[in-house]
């Protein structure tokens, strides 16, 4: 496959100021002056979720399509219709529950062992074969809680975008610059994000999908890229992806947050659960131990966690407990959430 490239030179001056002083005050990192203007329109977009039919992508994904369903419809919400896009080229148990669109894995030994080369693949395909009726799309994932109701962040050909400590273009530069040539600009043209959370305008996200599929493909490819960006390899892929077509985000630190790191549940929008939480009795963190009180979403691949978690210790940050929460009101009231059901593909 090859790459076509697109540079487009934005007119719009961005927002000055130090960014850690930024973040202290104001949760829009960084903005074009222009989009500050205040919308008149309720703009809807639609919640895609990419995932796979193990038991332990389905058990996330119930949880994270149950909160969507709270929230919807709640006042300030701009979200519309969801889609699970399941990567497995089958349809599974979860079909009459959640709304799901099925399209094909990567030809087998293609993503050599890293299931998530298979989202951008999965992304394109979606866009070309799918009815979005909505012009925006969200991009989640099954371990994503909507916390509040959540508005269309993004403002026209800007999207929207939640930005990652540990994705460090600069830092990495001469391993980007295989994928990102010097006459595209400079490295920091490249945000320093992933595909998810992000709220992006149906058009631009069909442009961008193609050469975010590739440029995963071609850094999954390349040993020192491979080798580097590892487990983040296709977060890195799409933030490049989106500089080649001259994209460029507003960053939003209020998109997201991710217990234990982040304390306080506060004014985000979504919850991600992706790191394990350890603590003692007294209610301090552990780094690197088994904790008393733990919770994992990896201690559950085989299946979904038991309903009505144990509570963690007094003295561990709200927005731990607010998970915990969250995760037994959902499990409290899916119904057959014990069920271990084998995937049992339709026949037709």
């Amino acid at each position: 496959m090859f790459l076509h490239y697109r540079k487009v030179v934005s007119p719009v001056k961005w927002t000055s100021g130090e960014r850690q002083s930024r973040l202290l005050v104001d949760p829009v990192i960084e903005m074009p002056l222009n989009a500050k203007k205040p919308k008149k329109e309720r703009l809807l977009f639609h919640v895609a979720m990419s995932g796979e039919d193990t038991p332990y992508s389905k058990w996330q994904s119930r949880i994270m399509y149950y909160w969507y369903k709270k929230k919807k419809d709640l006042p300030g919400s701009e979200m519309g219709k969801f889609t699970r896009i399941l990567h497995s080229g089958n349809p599974d148990n979860l079909m009459d529950e959640i709304p799901t669109f099925v399209v094909d894995p990567l030809p087998e030994g293609v993503d050599r062992g890293y299931v998530v080369l298979n989202r951008p693949w999965a992304f394109v395909q979606w866009l070309n074969k799918a009815t979005i009726e909505e012009e925006y799309i969200l991009m989640a994932e099954p371990d994503h809680i909507f916390t509040k109701p959540l508005p269309n962040l993004a403002y026209e050909g800007y999207p929207a975008a939640f930005p990652f400590f540990y994705i460090k273009p600069v830092k990495y530069e001469k391993i980007i610059r295989k994928f990102f040539p010097e006459e595209m600009g400079p490295v920091t043209n490249i945000d320093p994000i992933g595909n998810s959370p992000v709220i992006i305008k149906r058009d631009l996200l069909e442009k961008i999908a193609p050469t975010w599929m590739n440029v995963s493909l071609r850094m999954k490819n390349d040993p020192e890229s491979d080798k580097k960006f590892g487990w983040v390899l296709e977060m890195y892929a799409y933030a490049v992806a989106s500089a080649l077509h001259g994209v460029q985000h507003i960053l939003r630190k209020d998109f997201m947050l991710q217990p234990p790191w982040d304390m306080e549940t506060g004014n985000k929008f979504i919850l991600h659960y992706t790191y394990g939480c350890d603590y003692n009795l007294k209610g301090e963190l552990l780094s690197g131990e088994i904790g008393d009180w733990r919770f994992d979403k990896r201690l559950y691949l085989d299946g979904p966690p038991p309903r009505n978690l144990s509570m963690p210790p007094q003295g561990v940050p709200e927005s731990v407990v607010t998970l915990i929460k969250l995760i037994n009101e959902a499990t409290g009231n899916l119904p057959n959430w014990d069920a271990l059901e084998e995937v049992k593909p339709n026949s037709s």
